[in-house]
């Protein structure tokens, strides 16, 4: 009989060892590694030595007989078939798919507790329930019954919100609202989905049993951390656990064409917990973001195989459960009922979506030795980065102030684009002066002052048109269309947009905020 083995896991990166370290020497992460126990099984089968193989490498290359492909296929012969894909019943959602759900793919969603992953899943399983004949949900963390308390619950809410819109709309027009858009608002029964299929369980071996025999078109397992594999000795959601599972779900959807949607706990640093070969192994991993204090909810696409990275679908949470916010830059974007100092507005591109948020800016007088730098939403280092190129290529004195920035509606900015947005409100705090709210501000912040050119400007000019934005401070040299109906204003420096973007008056009247809203002065 085979003697037992232990090896050390790292839980960060998924490197082993057969030593314990008090850090991996492979990511360099100090008290991850975990011991797990291997039962080695009888194998006889012979295997291939290194140099083996190499003999054999050798006397196929100098060899006379010919060469000849065992398995591989030559790239010419491969066809060419378009995937079909399932549309899932929320826009956002395809979107960020790349255009819907791919048969037989693996999607990992992540997020912090309480952010709204099983209610968005099984919201999007009684939509494709409408549409498909078998749906599997897989809940290793609640009962039966508590997922039919939780479908009633939601299902209650909308129906109240069905109503009230049924009411409201009688009131007004005397139409009662098509069945088709109280389907996309989530007025739909997630209680009576003839064709939704729910399995309480932790076994794998079970979950695998019912996908074989059922084969349903999609499936969802919520969640992966909680599975459990009989042939191994650790406890569920340690590494080699989720590597197992994973690798095992993924086996039997790739050869039934099943979807898999598999929900993954976070770590304290944000990140997807388990091995990072778990993010390797499915086809699209996404990411559910926001503050379970506000409303609205972000869905981010960091890896997929069948679209672009980086799409990102806006839900927002409301009593009846998530839905969709079509238009995002209206909920990025604060009240402009009251001008104030310090503010700008600029265009920023998540993937493909271009969305206008206003940045926020106050600079003040500092009362500790070091001055305080705070940003919400905002890249930290892009901050300090600005504040230095401020005072030594403007020379504005910023060293002894304190300065915080925050985007509108809590979206994190991280591209450079945003950086003359920030410049320009950090500016107008400053010298409190007000900024146009009919100028967008587009372009990255070098060194030595000068402002760069950004992609998908074309993109950002034409959300912002539609908007009703009238003018747009752009870097020199950038291509744009010019039937936008923009006032574009092309500059070199940050100096120049600050000339351009902040008014020599410093503190406007009634009369002249009046003149800055509307398009002719006040008679």
């Amino acid at each position: 009989m085979p003697k037992t083995k232990t090896i050390y896991i790292c839980s960060a990166c998924g490197a082993e060892s057969i030593q314990w370290f008090g850090k991996c020497p492979n990511c360099d992460t100090y008290g991850t590694l975990e011991e797990q126990i291997i039962n080695p099984a009888t194998n006889g089968g012979a295997s291939f030595s290194r140099a083996g193989w190499q003999s054999q490498t050798r006397q196929v290359h100098t060899g006379n007989t010919e060469a000849k492909p065992r398995a591989s296929v030559k790239f010419s012969d491969i066809t060419e078939e378009e995937q079909p894909r399932i549309e899932s019943g929320y826009r956002e959602l395809d979107r960020v798919l790349g255009g819907g759900i791919v048969p037989g793919s693996l999607v990992l969603i992540g997020g912090d507790p309480g952010i709204g992953k099983s209610t968005l899943l099984l919201q999007t399983a009684n939509q494709l329930s409408l549409r498909l004949p078998r749906i599997l949900y897989v809940s290793a963390e609640e009962s039966g019954q508590q997922i039919k308390l939780r479908a009633t619950r939601l299902h209650v809410g909308a129906q109240e919100a069905l109503e009230m819109e049924e009411q409201n709309n009688h009131n007004g027009n005397g139409k009662k609202p098509k069945k088709k858009d109280a389907q996309e608002k989530g007025a739909v029964s997630l209680a009576s989905s003839p064709n939704l299929y729910v399995m309480p369980e932790t076994d794998l071996e079970e979950i695998l049993k019912e996908l074989e025999s059922l084969k349903p078109q999609v499936a969802i397992i919520d969640s992966i951390q909680t599975l459990h594999f009989s042939s191994l000795n650790s406890a569920p959601g340690s590494v080699s656990q989720v590597r197992e599972c994973t690798s095992a779900l993924m086996q039997v959807a790739k050869r039934e064409s099943i979807t898999l949607f598999i929900v993954g706990h976070v770590t304290k640093e944000g990140a997807i917990a388990g091995p990072r070969v778990l993010e390797h192994l499915v086809d699209t991993v996404l990411y559910f973001e926001g503050d379970r204090y506000a409303s609205h909810r972000l869905l981010r696409s960091v890896k997929n195989r069948f679209g672009a990275t980086h799409e990102i679908g806006i839900f927002e949470m409301v009593d009846h459960g998530l839905v969709e916010v079509l238009n995002p830059s209206e909920l990025f974007m604060s009240s402009r009922d009251e001008l104030a100092p310090g503010t700008a507005t600029i265009v920023s591109c998540e993937g493909t979506r271009s969305i206008v948020v206003e940045l926020q800016a106050l600079v003040s007088p500092t009362s500790y030795t070091s001055p305080r730098r705070s940003t919400t939403g905002v890249d930290y280092n892009r901050l300090q980065q600005i504040l230095a190129v401020l005072e030594k290529r403007v020379g504005i004195p910023l060293s002894k102030l304190d300065a915080y920035v925050a985007s509108a509606g809590g979206l994190g900015v991280e591209e450079p684009a945003a950086d003359l947005g920030m410049a320009i409100a950090i500016v107008a705090s400053f010298r409190d002066r007000i900024v146009d709210p009919r100028t967008v501000l587009i372009g990255e912040i070098g060194l030595g002052g000068q402002v760069r050119l950004v992609s998908q400007m074309e993109l950002r000019l034409k959300e912002a048109a539609k908007l009703g934005f009238k003018r747009a401070i752009v870097p020199k040299g950038q291509t744009y269309p010019s039937d936008l109906g923009l006032d574009i204003i092309s500059v070199n420096r940050v100096i120049d947009a600050i000339v351009v973007a902040i008014p020599n008056n410093a503190n406007p009247d009634e009369e002249q905020e009046e003149q800055i809203y509307n398009e002719s002065p006040p008679e």
